[in-house]
């Protein structure tokens, strides 16, 4: 999973630019607007990012825990067959075995544990990636809205941009909330 990328650097410049020649209150309100919702695009994207990485780890880490459980169960079932063939051919059990199997039972049990709590704090990272490139998406929207509205002096698009940028933060905020009231 990559971070969202915003690619929007030349539609920031372009806005200042226009609001440097225009000399224009209008354009000038545009383009700090847009800037301020850049810098936020900025910092939600890079969340996002961290959050996609933070997911693929604790994925990657619950695999390898199954892995090891895995390894246990195989190693436990060969125990139980070892035991299996004693018992049918009337030979006493190992104590030693049976007390290996009880190790590998509770083993696999610790494990398991440590590989669902992995997997389950996988979700969680993702669930927060996919709600912060939500916002991303926003404000990326709204910062090319914003150009439009330097284009065309229209106040009506700058309105639209700041709703979208407000959306945008508002992900990051309920991001935010969820993620504090969690812990």
């Amino acid at each position: 999973m990559e971070a969202p990328e915003v690619p929007l650097e030349s539609v920031q410049e372009h806005i200042e630019h226009a609001a440097h020649h225009s000399g224009g209150g209008f354009v000038s309100l545009v383009a700090v607007s847009t800037a301020i919702l850049a810098a936020f695009a900025a910092v939600v994207s890079l969340l996002a990012g961290s959050h996609a990485n933070e997911a693929m780890v604790e994925q990657i880490q619950s695999s390898n825990q199954w892995s090891y459980y895995q390894a246990k169960s195989i190693k436990a079932s060969l125990l139980q067959t070892k035991m299996a063939m004693l018992t049918a051919q009337g030979q006493p059990t190992n104590p030693k075995d049976e007390a290996k199997l009880a190790e590998y039972t509770k083993e696999q049990e610790e494990i398991k544990a440590v590989a669902e709590s992995k997997n389950h704090h996988a979700e969680t990272h993702l669930m927060r990636h996919e709600r912060l490139a939500s916002g991303v998406t926003l404000l990326q929207i709204a910062i090319a809205v914003g150009a439009i509205s330097a284009l065309t002096k229209k106040k009506a698009f700058w309105g639209l941009s700041m709703l979208a940028g407000l959306g945008g933060i508002g992900f990051l905020v309920l991001d935010l909330v969820k993620h504090s009231a969690g812990h």
